[in-house]
C-alpha cells in the first residue's frame, strides 16, 4: 500500500477542438468514493441530457482499486476505455471524469472515437490542478492525566492533532496518523510514557 495519491484540487472543465463537427466537453472532478463519483456522473448526465453522449470512468481508493468506465452508446471500447487509460497514465486516483458529446454529422469510427475521447480525456487532466492526499490511519490513544505533557510533545513533534477528546478516569482521544509516519509515532508515544499511553 502507498503512503500518498494524486487527486484532483477541485471540478474542472475543458473543451477541445471540434473533431469533424462533433464538440468534446470534458468534466473532471475529485471523488473519494464509489458514491461520489457516481453521484458527479449522474449530475453531468442531467446537465447535458440533451446530448449524443455522456461517456466516462472513474478510478476510485488510494491505490486505484475500483474502477469503471461507460461508453454510453457509443461502439464499444471506443470511449469509456480510453477515458479510464487517461486517469490511469496520469497517475490520479479518487478521480471522475465525464466526456460529453455532440455529434457533428460525420462519424469517427473505432480508432477515431478512441483518440478523440482519450484526447478530450487528458488535455483537461493536463490543465486541471492536482493535489497531493497523504494516506492516514485513524488510532485512538489512552493515557493518564500525568501523561499530558509527553504526549502534547509527541504530537507536536509530529504535527498531529488530537480529536474528540474525552476525559474520565484517564484521557482517551482520537486521531489521523499518516501510515508512513504510524510506526515511529507509536513507538515514541510509549517510550515518553513510559508505556504508560495505549494505542488502538
Amino acid at each position: 500500500m502507498s503512503d500518498a495519491y494524486h487527486t484532483l484540487a477541485a471540478e474542472f472543465r475543458h473543451e477541445i477542438d471540434p473533431v469533424k463537427g462533433s464538440r468534446f466537453l470534458t468534466t473532471v472532478a475529485p471523488a473519494p468514493t464509489v458514491a461520489d463519483a457516481e453521484a458527479f456522473i449522474e449530475r453531468v448526465r442531467a446537465e447535458f441530457a440533451g446530448a449524443t453522449h455522456n461517456c466516462w470512468a472513474y478510478v476510485v481508493g488510494t491505490d486505484g482499486d475500483a474502477f469503471r468506465s461507460s461508453d454510453d452508446g457509443e461502439p464499444s471500447g471506443s470511449a469509456g476505455r480510453p477515458i479510464l487509460q487517461q486517469i490511469e497514465g496520469h497517475e490520479l486516483a479518487g478521480v471522475a471524469v465525464v466526456v460529453t458529446r455532440w455529434f457533428g454529422g460525420t462519424k469517427l469510427g473505432v480508432g477515431g472515437l478512441m483518440r478523440a475521447y482519450g484526447g478530450a480525456a487528458g488535455q483537461t487532466l493536463d490543465r486541471a490542478q492536482r493535489k497531493t492526499v497523504i494516506i492516514t490511519r485513524r488510532v485512538e490513544v489512552e493515557h493518564p492525566y500525568d501523561c499530558t505533557g509527553p504526549i502534547e510533545s509527541v504530537l507536536a513533534a509530529h504535527g498531529l492533532e488530537a480529536a474528540g477528546a474525552e476525559y474520565g478516569e484517564s484521557v482517551r482521544f482520537t486521531l489521523d496518523v499518516p501510515v508512513r509516519d504510524y510506526d515511529a509515532f507509536v513507538r515514541e508515544l510509549v517510550d515518553r510514557t513510559a508505556g504508560r499511553a495505549t494505542v488502538c
